[in-house]
């Protein structure tokens, strides 16, 4: 999750009156992090936490990088910054072990908790790192403020090299590329590290995007240092060589020129009388990218429909199973008493009042599986609850409360048939490559699903839609599957290992916010979903419907 996300989430559905200061990145990088073992350096990562209404919430994480006691990281965090609000963040390290990029297996190595009003005011933070109140041996985490310029574009680049210096004695070298961004006062920032490309001497890069205010706070005549590496086990990378340029240089290639540099190691050109470089380094693509907001989108007719299927509008999947228990009961999860909402409802209420804002019409049919329908009572795992679409969300609640006496709770409870019903008006949307629709199921479940395969299969189908879905846990259930669906440890796959294209599932237990105002609750669901629409129609090249009069000065990551 990323703050700039969750943070204009909150400003755009209303949730905080006073407006954003300034945005800012921050960098991190860790020293001294005791290793694993006598053998091994820990492989770290470092997940950012905010705290909203005294919870922690994970909002974004670096890359891990392997074998490392003192890494870099790459991964810039992209805060909103509010002078009049205390924001506090925690910074947790944890060595993921080999293999495995989720936290679930990995160790925590220590945190660090400071407030954005002392990272600003330092510009740069460094404290100890802190496991069970007591200092992690001798390990520290720094975090380097700097406020973003306002240019929001973004450029995408690809680099390939030829002829690289040989390292390796029994194989060829591993390389990767470092991009390094140099400061008015001489310092280095690390803009970008590339994968890397395993016994190769000529490699071909994988593209990336970067801000242009990353790359070079928007002065394209900003001094680029460029490194390349070959990649060691034991975290000891033996340099190869370097070159110097900027971004002026850089974006010529937009014009048709093929551009490339001599990699140089500086030792051997002094030792070397017959030393020209160590390989050359050639740019294969340069292109700007515009960045469009969600407001961009929205205010250019782009509609938030909470699923439209064959015209209608389709919300409100409510698990009718026998899981939940008998309705009549007090104890069951959709017991409707007279005076105070059960969780079903506090929860489509919280979510569906923000989001109806952005559907034009409003009208949705109420619709629910896994139930004994009348009057043959067959299992039927998606069945409207009521003829006629209903007008607003109190209209969906009337309709489920109408509906649950004339019902029998049963089984299995299966989603992946409406996650399928969905995907496939969210397809039609896609095939119209305008920015007209965007696609939000809300799924409201007690814990219990017995089609996990066919529902990992469906979300990473969806994915690659216009579409995104929203899972509220309800009850005290185990909700172990739901944190899979999450992709948050980690990256989610089909049965068939195919992954998913972007991360488009965000999964809340209702019991974290029990006690917590419906603000509270709708803030966590939706916090990802502006940032899902700009993720979805900017990777797509896909401009908002109408051309606005003023220019968008918001940023989100790539």
């Amino acid at each position: 999750m990323c703050v700039s996300s969750e943070r204009s989430a909150e400003a755009t559905l209303g949730f905080i009156s006073s407006p954003c200061l300034t945005k800012v990145e921050l960098r991190v990088a860790c020293r001294g992090i005791s290793d694993r073992d006598a053998l091994s350096k820990p492989d770290p990562c470092v997940v950012l936490k905010m705290q909203s209404h005294g919870q922690w919430f994970e909002v974004d994480r670096t890359e891990v990088i392997r074998s490392s006691s003192g890494p870099i990281f790459s991964k810039i965090f992209l805060v909103d910054y509010y002078f009049e609000e205390v924001q506090r963040l925690r910074f947790e390290l944890h060595d993921i072990s080999s293999g495995n990029n989720g936290l679930r297996d990995a160790d925590f190595l220590g945190a660090m908790e400071c407030t954005l009003g002392q990272i600003v005011s330092q510009r740069k933070l460094t404290k100890a790192l802190l496991k069970q109140g007591n200092t992690a041996g001798k390990s520290s985490i720094t975090v380097t403020a700097e406020e973003l310029s306002g240019n929001d574009d973004y450029v995408e680049l690809s680099f390939s090299a030829r002829k690289l210096d040989d390292k390796d004695f029994f194989s060829k070298s591993d390389p990767f590329l470092e991009i390094f961004r140099v400061n008015d006062d001489g310092t280095e920032s690390l803009v970008h590290r590339t994968e890397t490309v395993m016994n190769n001497l000529s490699p071909v890069w994988k593209s990336f995007k970067v801000s242009l205010n990353t790359l070079c706070s928007g002065n394209h005549d900003r001094e680029l240092k460029c490194t390349v590496w070959d990649w060691d086990s034991n975290g000891k990378h033996d340099f190869i060589g370097e070159f110097q340029t900027t971004f002026k240089e850089v974006r010529t290639e937009q014009d048709g020129k093929q551009i490339q540099w001599e990699c140089i190691n500086p030792k051997y050109q002094i030792k070397k009388k017959n030393y020209r470089n160590s390989g050359m380094v050639i740019l294969n693509h340069c292109k700007i990218i515009k960045m469009y907001s969600f407001l961009d989108y929205i205010m250019g007719g782009c509609q938030i429909q909470f699923t439209v299927g064959s015209g209608s509008y389709l919300f409100n999947p409510f698990y009718f199973t026998a899981s939940n228990g008998d309705p009549r009961n007090s104890c069951s999860l959709h017991y409707i008493h007279p005076y105070q909402p059960n969780e079903y409802l506090k929860a489509l209420v919280a979510v569906g009042e923000i989001c109806q804002d952005y559907d034009s019409d409003k009208m949705f049919p109420a619709f629910g599986f896994g139930a004994l329908i009348p009057p043959d009572f067959k299992v039927e795992h998606l069945e409207c609850v009521h003829a006629r679409p209903v007008r607003r969300i109190q209209g969906v609640v009337e309709a489920y409360q109408n509906c649950l006496p004339k019902i029998q709770l049963y089984g299995p409870t299966n989603i992946a048939p409406i996650i399928q019903k969905v995907a496939s008006s969210a397809s039609e949307e896609m095939h119209t490559k305008e920015a007209m629709e965007y696609f939000i199921l809300l799924i409201l479940t007690d814990g219990v699903i017995t089609d996990m395969a066919d529902t990992r299969e469906a979300i990473v189908h969806a994915s690659h839609l216009p579409m995104s879905v929203i899972i509220v846990g309800v009850g005290n259930a185990d909700f172990t599957d739901m944190q899979i669906l999450d992709g948050d440890d980690g990256i989610l796959r089909s049965p068939k290992g195919e992954p998913v294209l972007r991360d488009i599932v965000q999964f809340v237990p209702f019991k974290d916010f029990k006690h917590a105002s419906p603000a509270a609750l709708a803030k966590s669901v939706l916090a990802e979903v502006p940032n899902q629409v700009v993720d979805y129609y900017n990777a797509k090249g896909i401009k908002p419907k109408c051309t606005l009069d003023y220019e968008s000065t918001r940023t989100f990551s790539p």
